[in-house]
């Protein structure tokens, strides 16, 4: 039943303007696209693999490459967002990783040194992409208030798994049709076009944008935290950020997510065509269902954790989600291994990214309320630990794949979920850099 209180708030909002989301759906926008750019090469893997003549541990390193390179200049990324902001270290994001898709496409196949160009080639674009979170983690500082991060974090993070998602099918109809260096063209085409709405709509702070009300802007600078934010000139010194005992905890979780994450966006698609013998058809439609239950469960575990911040406290509504996310992500990963029908494996290990993904609003939320005037340098702290997992999955899966079976591999992955899980018991969503 629709009560008055709820028509006047529904009324009221839409008084008020809703800008602030405008921002948060191009995050979401250039989330997407930015795993558009660094799934494809995993869709394309095993065509690109024969074209340039690569080996399975080649192929782990060129993965890792592109991990290595984002998770090395994450800190760095996120002080430049804090420093110059969101909407022009964005916008050179976005122009740099585009250039560098499709120079991926240029390599010859035929030269000898493909492979070393490969690997430079994708660690410079990793380096290009590094700035995306960080610097959307200080616009949502900037823009959203806290009772509104969890859910404006997790509608971005669920561009990660559109992203991700729309890769299989287009870059697979790409290929049949033409081959994977058209497919790395349009990729970067697409960057292109997001980069010009996000120069025509974006402003770094709510009293910049030409379009926002004076009633959205006091709803926004009621929240504390915010206002703080938006006046203070002053961000807290490497020192107190990295021996922060939150930020540390924060890290070392999602170093465990990244760990099961990028199975899905480096090995999985190679599983499932390679390991598991679907057709290049079969493992495009297949290989989307991770990505589309990462798109489900972020924008839902970021407004049932607002909710039950609400209403049991920060403890309930921002680390148990996060903390029976990822023990459900241990279960369903190691559960898939023991499944023999390919297709049935592949939902299984879709639900366990979901599971994993009900974590990941908490993690960005918190490092935006933890790091406050940092907030871009916490959060590139925090995801420099889940581009490490990254760089370790990408180069180890297929070395544990060959001592102990594909299966080893995943039920590795599995226990990092665990251990992930474990981790969140420990974090204090109270706590912030100020008060350390």
């Amino acid at each position: 039943m629709v009560t008055e209180t709820t028509v006047t708030e529904g009324a009221g909002s839409a008084a008020r303007g809703n800008i602030r989301w405008l921002m948060v759906i191009l995050a979401f926008v250039v989330a997407a696209v930015s795993y558009l750019d660094r799934s494809n090469i995993s869709i394309a893997a095993p065509v690109l693999k024969a074209d340039l003549a690569l080996s399975d541990r080649q192929l782990g390193l060129v993965f890792s490459a592109f991990v290595f390179g984002y998770a090395l200049t994450q800190p760095i990324a996120g002080r430049l967002a804090d420093r110059f902001g969101a909407f022009a270290v964005i916008a050179i994001g976005i122009t740099w990783w585009s250039v560098l898709t499709a120079a991926t496409a240029l390599i010859p196949s035929t030269f000898a040194g493909a492979f070393i160009i490969l690997l430079v080639v994708r660690c410079i674009l990793g380096i290009g992409e590094s700035v995306i979170f960080p610097a959307s983690n200080r616009l949502v500082a900037n823009w959203v208030p806290s009772s509104e991060r969890g859910l404006a974090n997790g509608l971005i993070f669920a561009g990660v798994g559109v992203g991700a998602g729309i890769a299989p099918p287009l870059i697979t109809t790409i290929m049949i049709s033409h081959d994977w260096r058209a497919a790395f063209f349009a990729s970067a085409a697409i960057g292109i076009a997001v980069l010009l709405l996000w120069v025509l709509l974006v402003r770094d702070r709510p009293e910049n944008h030409p379009l926002i009300r004076q009633a959205e802007l006091d709803h926004i600078n009621a929240d504390k935290a915010v206002a703080a934010e938006a006046s203070a000139a002053v961000t807290m010194p490497w020192r107190a950020i990295i021996f922060h005992r939150q930020v540390a905890l924060l890290t070392l979780a999602y170093f465990c997510f990244g760990y099961v994450a990028y199975i899905f966006f480096t090995w999985f698609f190679t599983y499932l065509s390679s390991v598991r013998g679907l057709d290049l058809k079969s493992s495009g439609l297949y290989g989307i269902l991770p990505f589309i239950a990462m798109a489900v469960a972020s924008p839902l575990s970021g407004y049932v954790s607002d909710k039950l911040c609400g209403r049991y406290g920060r403890r309930m509504g921002r680390c148990m989600p996060a903390a029976i996310g990822m023990a459900l992500a241990a279960v369903f990963v190691a559960l898939a291994t023991q499944v023999a029908d390919a297709r049935l494996a592949a939902v299984v290990l879709a639900l366990g990214s979901g599971g994993l993904y009900l974590s990941q609003s908490a993690f960005w939320t918190l490092s935006a309320d933890i790091g406050r005037t940092s907030a871009g340098a916490v959060s590139g702290i925090m995801n420099m630990g889940n581009q490490i997992g990254g760089v370790c999955v990408a180069a180890i899966t297929p070395i544990l794949a060959e001592i102990f079976g594909w299966s080893g591999s995943f039920l590795f992955a599995a226990a990092a979920a665990l251990v992930g899980a474990v981790t969140w018991l420990f974090i204090d969503p109270n706590s912030n850099l100020e008060r350390a």
